[in-house]
């Protein structure tokens, strides 16, 4: 019985952290590297600046945004053990708030969807220009229509799991870079936090 119990609880918590770090990663990509190519271009009087700018928006989306989010479904008691996803979200908000509630998580979700694509195909534009230059635009839109159309017809089991697999091969040569930078990295922050008025210029941070 202590065995079956202990690989219960073992399986159990195995599964919560795997759909935890997942869909951590999925809401507000912390250490998955996709967000620094719209902090690289921000103009600033110190690195620092930006990468504490970058904490905030984690900070937004997970503390606020998603809280809010559980908050109204834990409230409502829309929980039921089946609903899950979208779904659930929507008969949370239509519980709390009526027609309004439904319609409002629509509107969010459309353009939630509708800047990620945007989004993340002028990211993947800007590292495709410095790898390959302009003649890989071509191939790389055709392959973005693609997967559009494939994430918008396959099944949602399916876009969840290839979701995760190629966020966290992401990870891997992010978590490299940040080990390699982490010096760099702690000797702006702490050039910064020396001079609160961020003055310093990129060059002398080595940042």
């Amino acid at each position: 019985p202590r065995a079956a119990t202990g690989g219960l609880i073992g399986a159990t918590v195995k599964e919560a952290m795997r759909y935890g770090v997942a869909r951590g990663l999925f809401s507000n990509e912390a250490g998955m590297g996709s967000t620094p190519h719209a902090h690289a271009v921000a103009k600033v009087d110190h690195p620092a600046e930006q990468g504490l700018m970058a904490i905030i928006g984690v900070f937004i989306d997970t503390f606020i945004v998603l809280n809010i989010t559980a908050f109204v479904i834990l409230v409502t008691g829309t929980l039921d053990g089946q609903t899950t996803g979208i779904a659930l979200t929507q008969n949370a908000f239509t519980n709390a708030f009526g027609g309004f509630g439904n319609t409002f998580v629509a509107i969010c979700l459309f353009f939630f969807a509708f800047s990620t694509v945007i989004g993340w195909y002028f990211f993947g534009e800007a590292n495709i220009r410095y790898l390959f230059g302009l003649k890989g635009l071509t191939p790389y839109r055709i392959l973005v229509m693609i997967f559009i159309v494939l994430g918008s017809t396959l099944k949602v089991n399916l876009v969840w799991e290839l979701a995760d697999t190629f966020n966290g091969l992401m990870v891997i040569p992010n978590l490299i870079a940040v080990l390699g930078l982490a010096k760099v990295v702690s000797k702006a922050l702490n050039e910064y936090e020396y001079d609160k008025q961020g003055y310093l210029k990129p060059k002398e941070s080595e940042a």
